[in-house]
């Protein structure tokens, strides 16, 4: 169980180490130590182990030619300075943001186990107790209609109750998740529209459909798309073009009404600024891993709050990922729901798991820090090829 300091011993904390271990699924975690003898623990994605490792020297333990920047000998809590010299001291890197953003996630763990509060009421309070989700349909060939009524039944018996799905386009035309030529053929867009007439039809009107893409549509071949599924009335329209920011993106926006999402490979509020700025989207979908930790995600929210553009989180790593988008949704007033995977509550990395998914909804936790404790004994079971253990 996690330890907590006495009350006169609140927030005299120092960093002592800070370590990496990657499991057999692929996620790799951190950890960070304390003098006090408690720990907080965050996700890094699917990321190599001496990677992890190799940014920790760098932006933790001051390896690199800046080491009064380092976390190590710091204050835990002093989570705002360290995600500025984490984030903006040092030049970025795809895979440095997401070990930095990891280890935003685990000082906001340490925060609140060291304080003995939830991360929710350290980020200024639960705006809501329970999170509405959406998750994934299964791949297979979506113009088969008879594999639709299987799929369909199996997601409306899923004892979850998830009333929002993903729906990929690459599975409507039998191709690999982001790996296609940008064009899309007549016959591409006429498949296209089957499939998610398909799923209409099977899943009713009383379940929500999201057109899911990878960033992998060139501009004609998006607005295409948004032309053949606009019939169905999807909730969202999710990234059809590049990842950052072009005209494309409003000219996407000029040709339907369907409402357009992104974010998932958005970084940090200047990321997303030019995404609100020219009202090119109608939902921010930013990942923690991904955005900029806890903190980064934090300021992308407060950012498109402004702009009154709501944001979800995008979500499809382990335990500690899912915890931290729980706790920041509640806090965040313009955050109507989060994305999970139907494994989620399955996750075997704490005994018990502390997800607590029912009626499409998760319960947000009250317990200090993400509301985790990790078993010890699993994760040393489950240490990827080559992993030592935490080191």
């Amino acid at each position: 169980m996690t330890a907590h300091l006495s009350t006169a011993d609140r927030g005299q904390a120092t960093i002592t180490d800070i370590k990496a271990m990657r499991l057999d699924s692929g996620f790799c975690l951190v950890r960070i130590d304390t003098d006090a003898g408690i720990s907080g623990y965050g996700e890094c994605g699917d990321l190599d182990g001496d990677l992890v490792r190799a940014s920790i020297l760098t932006h933790g333990k001051g390896g690199a030619r800046l080491p009064h920047l380092q976390l190590v000998g710091k204050d835990p809590l002093d989570i705002g300075v360290h995600h500025h010299n984490m984030f903006y001291a040092y030049r970025q890197r795809p895979a440095h943001i997401m070990v930095c953003s990891g280890l935003d996630m685990a000082l906001w763990d340490l925060a609140g186990k060291l304080l003995g509060q939830p991360v929710h009421k350290l980020l200024g309070g639960a705006m809501r107790t329970e999170l509405e989700l959406y998750s994934h349909c299964p791949h297979f060939d979506l113009t088969d209609a008879g594999a639709w009524a299987e799929a369909a039944a199996n997601l409306k018996a899923d004892p979850h109750g998830f009333r929002t799905f993903k729906v990929d386009i690459h599975d409507a035309i039998g191709v690999e998740m982001q790996e296609y030529t940008p064009s899309l053929s007549p016959g591409d867009i006429r498949k296209i529209r089957r499939s998610y007439e398909l799923a209409r039809e099977h899943l009713g009107d009383e379940i929500d459909i999201i057109v899911h893409c990878h960033n992998e549509l060139d501009t004609p071949s998006a607005i295409a798309v948004a032309e053949a599924v606009e019939a169905i009335k999807p909730i969202y329209y999710e990234d059809p073009l590049q990842p950052g920011f072009s005209e494309n993106w409003l000219a996407l926006r000029k040709a339907t009404t369907i409402p357009i999402m992104t974010g998932e490979n958005i970084e940090l509020p200047e990321g997303a600024l030019p995404f609100l700025q020219h009202q090119a989207v109608d939902c921010l979908q930013p990942d923690i891993i991904s955005s900029g930790g806890i903190t980064g995600t934090k300021k992308i929210a407060d950012l498109a709050a402004l702009y009154r553009t709501p944001i979800t989180l995008h979500n499809v790593s382990g335990l500690l990922m899912n915890a931290a988008s729980q706790q920041l949704a509640a806090s965040v007033f313009n955050c109507p729901r989060i994305e999970c995977t139907r494994r989620a509550d399955r996750l075997e990395w704490a005994v018990p798991n502390p997800l607590l998914v029912k009626n499409g909804k998760m319960q947000v936790s009250n317990a200090p820090g993400l509301g985790v404790d990790l078993d010890p004994g699993f994760l040393e079971a489950h240490r990827y090829k080559g992993e030592t253990g935490w080191a």
